[in-house]
């Protein structure tokens, strides 16, 4: 969403075992087309089996690097998820060994909250990404 649609982050994110929901910042509302191409994109990532992994970094070292808006002040260390080659993020939940444990990922619904932002909610179907 970040490089594709010109969203400047991830304002929210929450997952369960098989259904989530992200918050975006991007200034339009996309097209079928387009969610289709996210939902290609995604799935292109699980079907590579990369291992997700978690490492604890000093304060120092995360800033500049990562995006720490949400942060406390007084923390002193920063927990990292690592996924593969393709991102890594401040992350303090739980995660899966590798993308491939995901199932197939299935945008459900789009809107736009009270605060403008774009909610996408999705499923994490059994079976391969396609």
């Amino acid at each position: 969403m970040i490089s594709r649609f010109g969203a400047t982050r991830n304002y929210e994110m929450h997952l369960t075992e098989r259904k989530g929901k992200c918050d975006y910042d991007v200034p339009r509302d996309l097209t079928p087309e387009e969610l289709a191409e996210v939902e290609r994109l995604v799935n292109e990532v699980i079907a590579r089996d990369l291992p997700v992994e978690a490492e604890v970094v000093p304060l120092e070292e995360a800033q500049g690097k990562y995006d720490l808006w949400k942060i406390p002040k007084d923390v002193r260390e920063v927990r990292i998820v690592r996924i593969g080659d393709f991102d890594a993020t401040p992350c303090s939940g739980e995660h899966a060994r590798s993308t491939g444990e995901l199932g197939r990922f299935v945008i459900v619904s789009v809107d736009r909250k009270d605060d403008g932002l774009l909610r996408i909610r999705f499923k994490l179907r059994e079976g391969a990404p396609n």
